[in-house]
């Protein structure tokens, strides 16, 4: 078995399995990407490219509700979730078909002396994406669709949880019209894609998962001297210093917590409060948390089961462990099969593992602080630095906080505002790199200077 199967989280039930890809196969994928690059994107135009990436687009948008059960199959997610993701993906890859010009084009330079000078953005070549079980659609679009408008070629390694999503993309990039070998997706075992990336043909390689995958990534690519691009987990923090409406915040918290099950890189999973606002913070958000309704994704509950039973059980250990380390449980923590119920723990201290964790499902810690600076001291005491989330009605403050945080996106009085245009990652331990908006296009491209004499 290769591990690449179906198994829906809400039953255990295994239903379709996919056999491992043979070294041949990984052999021809890399050979098919070669070819696609120099014979067809070296040879079209961004332009070109960009019109048919603009159909991969058009594509997720007549194919979402198949596309959308796909992955309540695959990994539980409730059917509203699902559809917004296809949606959002379909947004995704179309900004880049849109905006072609605005990162393909050169860029004239200053120069001191006589002539010209610019810099060209260029197609390095293959890329190798490895791909999480999250969001199956989303984080593939924010991969492949500014590459292959770039002139790079596509070889999609996703989880194993997701054999027909990946198989779903790959299709679409080929009806679309693309030619063999633009957008590959392969059933790779982690040693046949560190295979993948040292191969001389692969020019890089991006990786959205756990911090042990990046690990692993970055040094197989180290060791060839492959360009890696690295999204990874995150603790992001959720500031509460004031507010005019603590109902409102209180229902964003939630909302943002337990999007997609609560299984976000970059959902808040730390909440630190003032202390005025601590008691009536803790009543409300426990109390929400506590009438949340679980169920079989089809249902479009408000959260589904987590990914897989693995998955549940990993969550479990860390909460069990967190209360016998002497954490306050205030409602959750308790599992059936992969379903875990909404969780919120207070009175973790610094000396408990949960501090350092990272809690990938509907689990939440919450602290109280006395001041904007302790906040900001607890908000950054993680080795993670994705997002972040600040509420307070004074702007002065607000913007304070935003550059105290050692964080790659801050949010003001606003949850689930990602958009196209706007670059998602992290620092420290959360990544190396930047998706999504126009910086995306600059991680796998040959900046290269054209100097000409007068």
């Amino acid at each position: 078995m290769s591990g690449y199967a179906v198994t829906n989280p809400a039953t255990g039930e295994v239903l379709a399995e996919y056999p491992a890809a043979t070294d041949a196969d990984i052999g021809a994928a890399i050979a098919a990407a070669d070819d696609a690059y120099h014979a067809w994107a070296r040879r079209t135009s961004p332009e070109e490219r960009a019109a048919m990436v603009r159909k991969v687009a058009e594509l997720h948008r007549e194919r979402l509700d198949d596309l959308a059960a796909i992955v309540v199959r695959e990994m539980g997610k409730p059917l509203s979730h699902a559809t917004g993701e296809v949606e959002f993906a379909a947004d995704i890859t179309e900004y880049y078909a849109d905006n072609w010009d605005k990162f393909t084009g050169d860029t004239p330079l200053e120069i001191l002396g006589e002539g010209t000078a610019v810099i060209r953005r260029s197609p390095i070549g293959p890329l190798l994406g490895i791909m999480p079980w999250n969001f199956p659609y989303y984080q593939v679009a924010r991969f492949a669709a500014p590459n292959i408008v770039l002139g790079n070629t596509i070889i999609l390694k996703h989880d194993p949880h997701c054999p027909q999503s990946s198989a779903a993309v790959a299709q679409m990039y080929a009806d679309a019209g693309f030619p063999e070998g633009a957008f590959v997706n392969v059933y790779a075992t982690n040693e046949q894609a560190a295979t993948i990336i040292a191969d001389r043909r692969v020019q890089g390689v991006s990786v959205t998962g756990s911090e042990r995958a990046g690990v692993a990534v970055a040094a197989v690519a180290g060791a060839n001297l492959k360009k890696v691009a690295l999204e990874l987990g995150g603790s992001d923090p959720f500031i509460v210093l004031s507010t005019d409406d603590l109902d409102a915040v209180v229902e964003q918290a939630v909302e943002a917590r337990l999007d997609n099950s609560g299984q976000s890189c970059n959902a808040p999973k730390r909440f630190i409060v003032i202390e005025a606002l601590y008691d009536a913070f803790v009543a409300q958000f426990a109390e929400a948390m506590r009438g949340t309704v679980m169920g079989d994704g089809f249902d479009d509950p408000t959260i589904g089961p987590l990914s897989s039973l693995a998955a549940a059980q990993r969550l479990e250990e860390q909460v069990k462990r967190a209360v016998a380390q002497g954490a306050t449980l205030v409602t959750g923590g308790t599992r059936d099969g992969a379903f875990f119920q909404p969780t919120v723990l207070t009175n973790v201290t610094a000396d408990m593992d949960v501090f350092r964790e990272e809690l990938f499902g509907p689990a939440s810690v919450i602290y109280q602080v006395a001041s904007e600076q302790d906040a900001v001291e607890l908000a950054n005491a993680t080795d993670y630095g994705l997002g972040s989330y600040v509420y307070t009605t004074d702007p002065a403050q607000a913007e304070r906080v935003a550059e105290a945080i050692d964080a790659g996106m801050v949010y003001v009085n606003c949850v689930l505002a990602d958009s196209p245009e706007l670059p998602f990652g992290g620092v420290k331990r959360s990544g190396t790199s930047r998706e999504m908006g126009l910086l995306a296009a600059d991680e796998f491209v040959n900046k290269k200077l054209i100097r000409t004499a007068p």
